[in-house]
This record gives structure tokens, C-alpha cells and sequence, in this order.
């Protein structure tokens, strides 16, 4: 079988250069195009001496129509307004969009939905391995315990970070409001705290957002009850993680039908 054929887009920043130097550790896949915005400095530059793993021959490009046309995927840890975008070429394209891209509103989810009418897209707020096993527990425990115990979940990630709660933290709400059968909504849910704010209401899931440092992302779900607490963890140590389920999804999506997918699916816990 021949190399799956996958383009990066944002393809200069510190996380597309991740994804270009594992796109290029990893059998069966080949880089055949590398994206940036108009007008990026790095536009025309040789995409592997950028990533540091020496020169591919595929030179970072602001034109992605003849770029999608000839790939099988597109790994995309962008914006949310690029990331629609991106969606709706690979939907043209019939390609395999993964999409780690954090930050999105329900009315980017909902133009990620229609595109995956016709493209298999693959979305997570985190893509490694452990944080979705860890997701897994959390709705296994969630689905466990009574409201007796109170769910609060803590992250921290380095101070360059944008958006908060992060895409993690939001992912693992989600798993404890699957267990509890409820929706992940303002009403049950509790994401700032300041001032005289009475008790605590019961059934809530809390959101405690800490930034800092060089932190690559820590996230701790904490059920407490009462005289005892459970504490569920992960830390990430190096990016290198999420490129990595970046590419596990690509190969998983290639000749899947289209749909909207994400890594409980590609991992097999969708179930679980």
C-alpha cells in the first residue's frame, strides 16, 4: 500500500513544526504539503530545515486548492476560523481532516458537521492516548458515584495559551456530564469563581483554569465526597504526544466513510 499523503497547515508555528518532524518519523505516511497564512514570514522557506529535521523539498505554501488535490489528509492544529476553512476543502477534496484545534464554538462545530458530510474529520480537544483513556475513566466513574461527589476539573497550561477552559478540560467535562447524563451546559456547569459565591451547587461540574511557565498541559479531574476524594490525572511532558495520536487518527480515517469522528473512535472506547 502506498504512503498516506498529508499536508500540515500552520505548518511554521511551534506546533506544526511537531507535526512535520512526525509526519517524517512515521512509516506510511509522506509530506506533501506544508500551509501557512498569506503573508507569513516563512512563506517559500523549505518546511523540513524550518522544523529542524533537514531539507524535504516541500516548500511552505499560502495556496492550499492544489495542495488538497493531491493528498490523502490534513492535520490541522490551527485557529478555529482556519480551521472551518481547511474543513470545507477536505469536504471538496474528500479527504481525512484531523483536527486538533481548540477553541471552537458551537457555530464552528456545526460547519465541521456539514462538512463532514463528505469528508472524514477526526476531532479531539486532545489527541494523545492517555487524556482519552483518561476520559474514559472519568465517564466510567462519573456514571459510578452519586451526586454526593462533587466534580471539579483543574488545568494548567503555559502562559501563551489563548482560550480557556482548554479543548482538554472541555473533553473531560464532557465525559464526566456523559456519565452523570447530563449536558455539558451553563446550567450545570460552574467556570468562574470570585467574590461571596455561596455554596457550592450540587451537580455541578467546576472548571479551575491555572497559566503559567513553559507548562505543556496538566489537567486533573477530582471526585469529592464526602471524608474522601478520588483524583484522576495526566500530564503531558512534550507535544510530541499529540502529533503522535495526529497520526494514528490520519491512518485510522483513510477509507473511512464520512463523519465527524474523534479519538474514543479511533481508540475503540467509544463504547466504553
Amino acid at each position: 500500500m502506498s504512503d498516506l499523503r498529508v499536508i500540515v497547515v500552520g505548518a511554521a508555528g511551534r506546533m506544526g513544526r511537531m507535526l512535520i518532524q512526525t509526519v517524517a518519523a512515521t512509516e506510511g505516511m509522506n509530506l506533501v504539503g506544508a500551509i501557512e497564512r498569506a503573508g507569513a514570514p516563512s512563506l517559500g522557506q523549505d518546511s523540513g530545515l524550518l522544523a529542524g529535521i533537514g531539507a524535504n523539498g516541500v516548500a511552505i505554501s499560502d495556496d492550499p486548492l492544489p495542495l488538497f488535490a493531491k493528498a490523502d489528509a490534513v492535520i490541522d492544529f490551527t485557529t478555529p476560523a482556519s480551521t472551518v476553512q481547511f474543513a470545507a476543502l477536505a469536504a471538496q477534496a474528500r479527504i481525512v481532516h484531523v483536527v486538533g484545534t481548540t477553541g471552537m464554538q458551537d457555530e464552528d462545530l456545526k460547519k465541521l458537521e456539514a462538512a463532514a458530510r463528505h469528508a472524514v474529520i477526526i476531532r479531539s480537544g486532545n489527541m494523545s492516548l492517555g487524556v482519552n483513556l483518561l476520559a474514559a475513566l472519568v465517564k466510567r466513574v462519573a456514571a459510578t458515584l452519586d451526586e454526593d461527589f462533587d466534580i471539579e476539573i483543574l488545568e494548567m497550561h503555559h502562559r501563551m495559551k489563548v482560550d480557556a477552559p482548554s479543548g482538554t478540560a472541555l473533553l473531560l467535562g464532557e465525559a464526566a456530564a456523559e456519565g452523570r447524563k447530563i449536558p455539558l451546559d451553563d446550567r450545570h456547569t460552574t467556570r468562574v469563581r470570585d467574590g461571596h459565591t455561596g455554596q457550592r451547587e450540587e451537580g455541578k461540574i467546576g472548571f479551575a483554569t491555572l497559566r503559567g511557565g513553559s507548562v505543556v498541559g496538566d489537567h486533573s479531574v477530582i471526585f469529592a465526597g464526602p471524608s474522601e476524594r478520588i483524583t484522576l490525572s495526566h500530564h503531558a511532558e512534550d507535544r510530541g504526544i499529540f502529533a503522535r495520536g495526529a497520526m494514528r487518527a490520519a491512518l485510522w480515517g483513510h477509507g473511512k466513510k464520512p463523519g465527524l469522528y474523534s479519538m474514543m473512535d479511533v481508540l475503540g472506547l467509544s463504547a466504553v
